[in-house]
């Protein structure tokens, strides 16, 4: 009994490695396509409690985008890799973020 406990132990890791629904891996990987597009940023300024202003600065840029790769191809590789399914529909489809 003992036995079979530890190797249900020993497994449980690896089932959370195992395939997501087609939707959730679209969602999880729509962010890695976008970044192949175009780097991310913001831009802000704050004031602290004696009035100074402190600027922040935001940048992501991904080594997809840097190494030009078809953020399309990437989506569609994404999702079959986590789901086992090809995408429900192109990420060329998919309305750009507001």
């Amino acid at each position: 009994m003992m036995r079979a406990g530890l190797a249900l132990a020993a497994l449980l890791p690896l089932l959370a490695c195992g395939p997501v629904s087609r939707a959730q891996a679209e969602r999880e990987c729509l962010s890695q396509a976008r970044l192949a597009e175009h780097p991310r940023g913001s831009v802000g300024v704050g004031m602290d409690s004696t009035g100074k202003l402190s600027p922040t600065f935001d940048v992501t840029i991904s080594s997809d985008y840097l190494q030009g790769r078809d953020p399309s191809q990437l989506y569609d590789n994404c999702v079959m890799r986590r789901s086992g399914e090809m995408p429900s529909r192109p990420y060329t489809s998919i309305p750009a973020q507001q």
